[in-house]
């Protein structure tokens, strides 16, 4: 095996540095004293650490962290109740007008989220869905959807056709392909969907703002925004519950860290 030379190790070494800086900083932050972040130069390490911040997140935003949870959850299960059966029509029903509506998916991605939020307002208001948690599911879950598809039905195209031929000699349904060989195989694809759409929904902040602002339940990045007042921003409390909420997304990319490299690149070879 050849050697990897020293200054590949470094330059990876300097570049991962630099991209988890904001993360360190964060942390910092959140473990500084509010006089010491008045001072005019910045502290590098805090000089009295203190855990008020962490005190006030786990005392003040814990009932946002968990609606987070639902609303995150909930994307999950609505993104892959969508996007695995499309994928599968694309894929292995060679549904007609696959290829536009393909293409339309790919246009949908490149949407702004604040248009989506508006025109989200608009009919929210009408179907009495504002400030609601089941409002948050429906929107976050229209960012997944299209990757969701997309990514499910490159994967699927990738399935060897002796599979679903057999299963159909077998008198397998369409529905039966589906649940029993065709979802199981693409169990790489939907963890890394759920991955992603968990993520979109629990970093939302621009459709949370618009469509749940006054609800009883909010959102952990509304429950952030709460510091921030007029007069005074609590920036330790902004960093802690930055650094609890960061908690889970990270535990869930450390944990399907593989199945992610899989699902990511499926499709990207053929034979």
């Amino acid at each position: 095996m050849t050697a990897r030379p020293w200054w590949k190790t470094a330059l990876g070494a300097v570049l991962t540095a630099f991209m988890l800086f904001p993360v360190y900083w964060m942390v910092n932050v959140s473990l500084t004293q509010t006089q010491d972040l008045r001072r005019g130069d910045p502290h590098w390490f805090p000089s009295a650490p203190t855990f008020d911040g962490y005190t006030a997140a786990l005392s003040q935003q814990l009932p946002a962290l968990g609606t987070s949870l639902i609303i995150g959850f909930g994307c999950v299960a609505l993104t892959v109740a969508i996007a695995a059966p499309a994928g599968y029509a694309l894929a292995i029903l060679h549904l007609r007008g696959g290829r536009t509506l393909s293409f339309l998916l790919l246009v949908a991605q490149m949407i702004p989220a604040v248009v989506m939020a508006m025109g989200f307002y608009a009919v929210y208001v009408h179907l009495g869905l504002l400030n609601t948690v089941w409002g948050l599911i429906v929107a976050d879950s229209t960012i997944a959807v299209p990757f969701g598809v997309l990514l499910y039905s490159t994967f699927m195209a990738g399935i060897p056709r002796e599979l679903v031929q057999a299963a159909r000699i077998d008198g397998a349904g369409v529905w039966r392909i589906f649940s029993a060989i065709v979802l199981p195989v693409s169990r790489n694809s939907t963890v890394t969907v759920s991955l992603f759409a968990f993520l979109w929904a629990w970093s939302d902040f621009i459709f949370a703002s618009t469509l749940n602002r006054s609800g009883e339940l909010v959102p952990i990045t509304l429950g952030i925004y709460q510091y921030i007042g007029n007069n005074t921003t609590q920036w330790n409390a902004i960093m802690a519950t930055a650094v609890v909420a960061s908690l889970p997304a990270a535990i869930l990319l450390v944990v399907a860290q593989r199945y992610v490299a899989a699902g990511v690149t499926a499709g990207a070879v053929k034979d």
